[in-house]
């Protein structure tokens, strides 16, 4: 291991000067005259609507808004996609920045920028100057690092979703073991991520399925709490998009226009993979096997910076490629390589042009880019036309290979052929159900049975699993009819929990069958009552939901697993035959030490669900704190890994014995199409970011009750509830 990585280290402070790149009066002048032809005007819920004469102007005057709200998520979410927390965090952080390091390379997002069209390279200044422009009309924010934005940060990423890195299974985890020999359990920190209950929910209703005969679109990302506001931004150019957007993006990532609406779930189909090498030292120079012969093994130095007793050091990583990509781990004595596409110019386009699509043959135009790596997507138009695509860049392989493991790398027959075409992948468009959903789950229940058959399909474009929340979804989808905006939100905040229909029944069966002696009969007969009694709603008066969370998260993490790999179990079959098989001891001993540890922490096991599931908005830094001693709210909601579809995930924190959420629906909207959009939605406690804005929780209990506020789309609303008009810098 020593011999394959070489690492340099020295310290250095950094010099004062390279924290501050004063902007030159002929920027600030230049900036000065496009905010004149800019106008944001707040509505009374703080949510900016911006108007420019060009798309390059509401670009710039979307960024000046979002920085206003949140500057810090800004700046920390380029921060992660260009490798520099451990500059602000330490060594905690210094493997997931070389992680990212490996597979994002910012001198070719700088050569892709400047051999972009000129339209998308005006887009580019302007996101850029939107920023420098409110870092210099605001000079008492200090940035942490990033005191002058690049234009070609936007395309530091593939698709427009922040998060959006592919490397199959491997972890940071691997790469700190590759570079420092330590082990380390790479498999847990898989293990945790298949785990973590995250993705969306998208719902798309024909006009066969609405009373008004206009198709609806339901909107409900699942992500932290803070991680994304509502927007909404008009140019004279065509531009009129609303939505959401993660802090640092300048297009409307979900969302609609007055043609169309698109939101994304997150997608399990295979857009990268791990690769075997066979590598070897020969001549004193590093090879590896490739059809019968070998080729050298590259290398580039990759230099990173980490903050270290209030100094920063610089190390320098020695990091070995092969025509396959990086190397990213080793293995059982193999070296595994990643071929990806993490960062794209074409995924960048593709997220701006469908912001500007008219309706279903244009969005099918826009999907024909193939560069979305990260998402299926759930769509609808004003023509009543519904559809959904299951992930979109999709390589063609060979199907004799499980390209959810590492392939052999030796061997041609394991190259990408190409990519497919659109109309190759999974999909559907206007099935006969006139209904379509998707919960990241598989897409062969997306509409009952109009859906697309599993058989015709290579399983590694659509490995996803069914889980509760796809049960869930087709059920409240069938039952209805005549759908309304406010029926569809009702079905969207179903507090059905499905995954207890199969655990509950044979934790009762395993009771049933204890003697009358066994201690266990006595100490769980009221628990096990009240679970009996149970109709496996959630809601905030539920001691019951209370008991059965708890009971759960205590058992095999399989039930927990929502990503699957080709040829595994998905987590409703887990679950089928973890509660099919499991023993009294399996079952009962967990409902026990629940029961014990409620008593312990509240002085009884009857607690409502609402008493220890709180919301707590008390802080806008990004090391988030909770207090049991301040203010919070009840929430009713509890995970979407138990089939809940208005996802609310919670815990205890140091300090705290209620759990408090911190994952879930955050920017919920439901849209009618038709000659006029109609529109509602609802944020995650607020727009702004400010803990001393009025709109930092302003949506808080709205969010707990599911109280919806109505979408303020055209100019002439707008002006009715206007809270504040201005330009940039006034």
């Amino acid at each position: 291991m020593r011999q394959f990585i070489r690492l340099f280290l020295s310290v250095l402070a950094v010099p004062a000067i390279l924290k501050s790149q004063p902007f030159s009066q002929s920027e600030v002048n230049h900036w000065k005259q496009q905010a004149k032809h800019v106008t944001i005007i707040r509505d009374t819920w703080g949510i900016p609507h911006v108007y420019g004469k060009t798309d390059a102007d509401a670009v710039f005057g979307l960024m000046y808004a979002q920085c206003e709200d949140d500057f810090a998520r800004v700046e920390m979410n380029y921060l992660e996609k260009l490798g520099r927390k451990a500059e602000i965090y330490g060594e905690k952080e210094l493997y997931n920045d070389l992680y990212v390091r490996m597979i994002i390379d910012s001198a070719a997002a700088v050569a892709d920028y400047n051999k972009a069209p000129a339209w998308l390279r005006k887009l580019l200044v302007s996101y850029a100057d939107g920023i420098n422009y409110y870092l210099y009309t605001h000079q008492q924010v200090k940035p942490l690092l990033l005191y002058r934005f690049k234009p070609w940060y936007p395309l530091l990423w593939t698709d427009g979703s922040i998060g959006a890195i592919s490397t199959g299974n491997i972890t940071p985890q691997d790469v700190k073991q590759l570079f420092t020999g330590e082990p380390t359990a790479w498999q847990q920190a898989w293990q945790q991520k298949q785990e973590t209950p995250d993705g969306s929910n998208g719902f798309a209703l024909a006009p066969s399925k609405t009373e008004s005969g206009k198709a609806i679109l339901y909107i409900n990302p699942h992500t932290t709490f803070y991680f994304r506001p509502e927007v909404h931004m008009v140019s004279e150019e065509g531009l009129n998009a609303y939505g959401a957007v993660t802090w640092g993006q300048f297009f409307v990532y979900q969302g609609f226009n007055e043609h169309c609406g698109w939101m994304h779930t997150s997608s399990n189909a295979d857009v990268s993979d791990m690769y075997a090498e066979k590598v070897e030292t020969k001549d004193g120079k590093m090879v590896y096997h490739y059809q019968g012969s070998t080729r050298p093994v590259t290398a580039k130095k990759v230099l990173m910076r980490v903050k270290e007793n209030n100094q920063v050091s610089t190390k320098t990583f020695l990091v070995r490629f092969t025509h396959h990509g990086p190397i990213m781990a080793k293995r059982n004595g193999k070296y595994l390589t990643v071929r990806g596409n993490n960062r794209s110019m074409t995924g960048l386009i593709q997220s701006w042009q469908r912001t500007k699509a008219k309706g279903l043959e244009d969005y099918k135009k826009v999907m024909d880019l193939k560069a979305n790596t990260s998402n299926n997507t759930v769509f609808a138009d004003r023509n009543g036309n519904i559809a959904y695509w299951h992930g979109n860049f999709m390589p063609i392989r060979n199907t004799a290979y499980n390209w959810s493991k590492a392939v052999d790398g030796t061997t041609a027959d394991t190259e990408w052929k190409g990519l497919h075409k659109v109309s190759e992948t999974v999909h559907v468009i206007n099935p006969a159900t006139g209904w379509i959903q998707n919960c990241n789950s598989t897409p062969f229940t997306v509409s009952g049975n109009a859906s697309p058959a599993k058989s015709k399909y290579p399983t590694y474009m659509a490995p996803d699993g069914e889980n509760f929340r796809g049960l869930n979804a087709v059920r409240v989808l069938q039952r209805e009819n005549k759908f309304t905006i406010d029926k569809m939100i009702a079905a969207g905040y179903d507090n059905y929990l499905s995954a207890f229909e199969i655990l509950v029944p044979a934790l009762l069966q395993r009771y049933a069958q204890l003697p009358a002696t066994d201690s266990l009969y006595s100490q769980l007969a009221e628990p096990v009552a009240k679970l009996k009694t149970w109709d496996y709603r959630s809601d905030v008066y539920s001691v019951a939901t209370t008991v059965a969370v708890h009971w759960a998260e205590r058992m095999a993490p399989e039930l927990r697993k929502i990503y699957v790999d080709q040829g595994e179990n998905d987590q409703v079959q887990h679950t089928r035959l973890f509660a099919a098989s499991s023993s009294a001891e399996t079952l009962l001993k967990p409902l026990a030490e629940t029961v014990a540890d409620l008593n312990k922490k509240f002085g009884t096991w009857e607690v409502p669900w609402g008493g220890i599931n709180r919301m707590q908005r008390i802080s806008n830094s990004p090391e988030l704190t909770y207090d049991d001693n301040l203010p919070s709210t009840s929430v009713g909601f509890a995970s979407a890994t138990w089939g809940m579809l208005p996802s609310y995930n919670s815990r205890s924190y140091p300090g705290t014995i209620k759990r408090y959420g911190y994952h879930g629906n955050s920017f919920v909207c439901a849209v009618e199409f038709g000659n006029k959009v109609h529109a509602k939605s609802l944020l995650a406690g607020g727009n702004s970011g400010d803990m001393l804005s009025p709109h930092f929780a302003d949506q808080l209990d709205m969010y707990a009750n599911g109280r919806f506020k109505d979408v303020l789309f055209y100019k002439e609303d707008v002006l009715k509830q206007t809270e504040r008009s201005y330009h940039p810098g006034q």
